[in-house]
């Protein structure tokens, strides 16, 4: 393993930037500041930044900067895909540069190229999520990470609210984004059961604080440091509200606090009916594509609807595996699937496949229509969604007319979101008490 330098994590500072619309020229400055402060040479870099699917992150260009300002150090990139598919050629031009060649890349299998770095006790399991689990959790992280060899790891992402971990980035993009089979199933697993409206759009929930304790144990030692984005986006324009840069927990707790202000759009009234569009640059599947029921279920009134307008999402699984068990269970209701995980094999080996279940459904309060053009009625229908074609649903809903918020369509009013990736949509009276 690569030792960073304990005195060298302890006196390089962190480094804040906020404001309404921060200027990259500008985080190129404070971004080369901050290298220069570490003192030591860099002969290898990893940069792991998140996948297409979180281009509003700002983490791609913000990965090329890093690219460029880094050279002449050998710099490569590590995309945290966790089970996502790998990111085709294309695709890396379009988020992190042209300019980067193939050759730089990294693409992490979350099934094979891992490395055991410890164990998270099942007693601490155990107190953290109140009794419900008590089982332990190997973290197993891409061996690049331990083997590669490198002088410093820049960890790179978004601080959103998010449905497993209460609030994304931090040290999730290391062990569960480069994260291996374990890990992935138990922690998803563990938010589940635990349940996701306690958690989202909160810091120390059970998960985080799994993933505090391998930060602690586990990471600490490493030349490891992150650069975490707050973004908001207005429309077609996406703007970076804050830069957070350093390695202590008080980084990302910052960054926390700025995503609560500008990342949840509290409500006072439930909304009965949720169109959501799934842009099918970033969503293929229902595995991401449930996004949509994740960040609105908190604002759905019992017996509303959320309408998914999704034209490209063409599977339900990112990886075949776990495509066939979602087609073979479905999305059914909470106690359902604990009971499907405690009688059928399969689903009990992919804990997270069975809390991808468990967040996609919901569980029985309000209907949620999937309108697609490239999966039949008769497959969204097996999986427990109801069905729009997408054509039909384009002439219903006319989304390229309607506005973020409320709209009133043909007499009745819907509430509309562009993309259900750039916050969470709940009652206040599930944050303000």
């Amino acid at each position: 393993m690569h030792i960073f330098p304990t005195e060298v994590v302890s006196t390089v500072k962190s480094r804040v930037l906020t404001g309404d619309a921060l200027d990259m020229q500008v985080v190129e400055e404070v971004l080369q500041e901050w290298l220069q402060t570490l003192e030591m040479p860099l002969r290898r870099v990893l940069l792991v930044p998140p996948d297409g699917t979180r281009a509003h992150s700002l983490a791609g260009p913000i990965a090329n900067i890093l690219y460029r300002i880094l050279q002449p150090a050998e710099v490569k990139i590590l995309p945290a895909l966790g089970t996502h598919v790998p990111m085709t050629q294309e695709e890396k031009e379009r988020i992190f540069g042209a300019d980067i060649p193939p050759e730089a890349y990294i693409d992490h299998r979350w099934r094979t190229d891992v490395t055991r770095i410890g164990v998270v006790p099942g007693s601490f399991v155990e107190e953290v999520s109140e009794g419900l689990l008590d089982y332990s959790i190997a973290v197993d992280i891409n061996r690049e990470i331990i083997e590669g060899g490198f002088d410093l790891i820049l960890s790179i992402g978004q601080v959103v609210p998010h449905e497993v971990v209460g609030m994304a980035n931090y040290t999730k993009n290391i062990v569960v984004g480069c994260g291996g089979k374990e890990i992935i199933d138990k922690s998803h697993f563990l938010g589940a059961v635990y349940g996701m409206e306690k958690l989202m759009g909160r810091d120390h929930s059970p998960v985080r604080k799994v993933f505090d304790y391998a930060e602690e144990n586990f990471l600490s030692q490493m030349p490891l440091a992150y650069i975490l984005t707050v973004t908001e986006t207005m429309g077609e324009e996406t703007f970076l509200k804050g830069l957070f840069v350093g390695r202590e927990r008080e980084v990302f707790e910052q960054a926390v606090s700025l995503s609560q202000q500008c990342n949840l759009d509290l409500l006072d009234q439930p909304l009965q009916k949720v169109l959501v569009y799934l842009d099918p640059r970033e969503f293929k599947s229902t595995w991401l594509g449930n996004k949509a029921v994740y960040r609105t279920r908190m604002a759905i009134a019992d017996g509303g609807e959320l309408i998914i307008l999704a034209p490209g999402v063409r599977m339900f699984g990112e990886d075949p595996e776990i495509d066939r068990l979602i087609r073979s269970f479905g999305y059914q209701h909470r106690l359902d699937v604990l009971e499907a995980v405690k009688a059928e094999p399969a689903l009990a080996e992919n804990l997270s496949a069975a809390a991808h279940m468990i967040h996609g459904s919901s569980d029985g309060r309000f209907k949620i229509t999937y309108a697609v053009q490239h999966l039949t009625e008769g497959e969204v229908k097996g999986v427990h969604f109801n069905y729009l074609p997408y054509e039909q649903a384009c002439r219903q809903y006319k989304p390229q007319e309607l506005q973020n918020g409320c709209n009133t369509i043909l007499g009745e009013e819907v509430f509309y979101i562009s993309n259900p990736a750039l916050g969470l949509w709940a009652l206040k009276e599930h944050f303000i008490a």
